[in-house]
C-alpha cells in the first residue's frame, strides 16, 4: 500500500486510509524497536536532511533517532548556525542542501505554511515537523497511536483537549485526525485561548469546566501555554491558570472511572499539569516519546517509496 499524498504538510490532507496505513507501519517498527538490534536497512540509499529553523529537543531527536534506525544518511541543519542567520533565503539554502542530492526534507519553522511554500518549488518530498501555528501532523499521529495502543480503539474514544487551544499546532492536528477517525472532542482552557470558530468549523465541543470534561473524556490531552507565541497577557498569571485549567490528582481522584493523561511536551510542572499525574499512574507521556520514533520511522519510510515514484 501506498499514501495517497507525496508529501506530510498536515493531517488536513491526510485520508483515513493514509492514517491507518502509518499507524499500522508504525505498529510494525514499533517491534523491532523492541529488538536487541533495532536498526533496519529500509531507507540505507534515502539521505535525509532536519531543517530546523525553530527550536526543538524531542521532535528533533526523535526524528533523527528514526531516520538513523532506518539506516538513512542523516544532515542536519540549524537556521542560527547557518547561513540563515546572514540572510540567506529559505529556498535558496534548500536549493543549495538539495545539490547534494537529498531526498527526504524534515522541516520546522515558526512561519504557518513554510513547508507548504517549500513544497510547491523543490522535488524533495516534505515531512512538516511543526510549522508555526498550524499543523505537527508526526505529534497527531504518534498521539493517536498511543491512544490506540492504550485504549484499543479510536472510533468512539472521547478526547478532551485542555490547555492553550489557540496557540497549539499540536491541537489542530489532533482535531483533524481525531474527527476523521471517529472519535469525539472536546476541547477545554480559557475563552481567551480558545478560538471562536472551533465548534462550528470542526464540530468539537467547547467547555470551560475542566472537572466536567475529565469526568466525560476517556483520554485527556494536556496542552502547555505557549507564552512565546502570545503578544499580549491571556490570563492573569500562571498561578491562576494551575487554579483555574491545571490537572491534579485530586481531580482525577473525584471521578468514578480511570482516564488516560497524555502531553505532547515540554511540560510545564505546575502550571498545565501537577508532577504527582505527569508521572502518575494515568500518565502515557513516556510512551508517547517512545511511539514518536515507531511513528517517524513509519512516516519517513513510506514517503521515502513514494518519492521514489515521482
Amino acid at each position: 500500500m501506498k499514501l495517497s499524498t507525496k508529501h506530510l504538510l498536515g493531517i488536513k490532507d491526510l485520508n483515513k486510509e493514509d492514517i491507518q496505513l502509518i499507524l499500522s507501519t508504525a505498529g510494525q517498527f514499533k517491534e523491532v524497536l523492541q529488538r536487541p538490534v533495532k536498526k533496519v536497512p529500509s531507507l540505507r540509499d534515502i539521505t535525509i536532511v532536519n531543517l530546523f529553523y525553530e527550536n526543538s529537543t524531542r521532535t528533533r531527536m526523535s526524528f533523527e533517532l528514526a531516520e538513523r534506525r532506518l539506516s538513512a544518511d542523516v544532515l542536519n541543519f540549524t537556521a542560527s548556525s547557518s547561513s540563515a542567520a546572514k540572510g540567506e533565503t529559505l529556498l535558496d539554502t534548500v536549493n543549495n542542501i538539495l545539490s547534494m542530492k537529498v531526498d527526504l526534507v524534515v522541516m520546522r519553522h515558526s512561519a504557518s505554511g513554510a513547508p507548504h511554500f517549500l513544497a510547491k518549488h523543490i522535488p524533495a518530498a516534505i515531512v512538516n515537523a511543526g510549522d508555526g501555528i498550524n499543523e505537527h501532523p508526526t505529534q497527531a499521529l504518534l498521539d493517536a497511536f498511543s491512544m490506540q495502543e492504550k485504549t484499543g480503539r479510536i472510533e468512539g474514544l472521547k478526547v478532551a483537549i485542555i490547555g492553550d487551544i489557540m496557540h497549539s499546532r499540536v491541537a489542530l492536528s489532533n482535531m483533524y485526525l481525531l474527527k476523521k477517525m471517529g472519535a469525539e472532542i472536546t476541547v477545554v482552557g480559557p475563552p481567551t485561548l480558545i478560538p471562536k470558530y472551533l465548534e462550528e468549523a470542526l464540530g468539537v465541543r467547547v467547555t470551560y469546566n475542566v472537572q466536567e470534561a475529565l469526568q466525560w473524556c476517556d483520554v485527556a490531552n494536556v496542552l502547555r501555554i505557549q507564552l512565546e507565541r502570545q503578544n499580549q497577557p491571556l490570563f492573569s498569571s500562571l498561578r491562576e491558570y494551575n487554579l483555574a485549567y491545571g490537572i491534579k490528582q485530586k481531580m482525577l481522584d473525584k471521578l468514578n472511572k480511570e482516564i488516560v493523561i497524555m502531553h505532547p511536551g515540554p511540560i510545564n510542572r505546575g502550571v498545565e499539569l501537577d508532577s504527582d499525574v505527569a508521572d502518575g499512574p494515568h500518565s502515557i507521556i513516556l510512551n508517547q516519546v517512545e511511539n514518536g520514533v515507531a511513528v517517524r520511522m513509519a512516516a519517513l519510510y513510506l514517503l521515502a517509496g513514494r518519492s521514489d515514484e515521482n
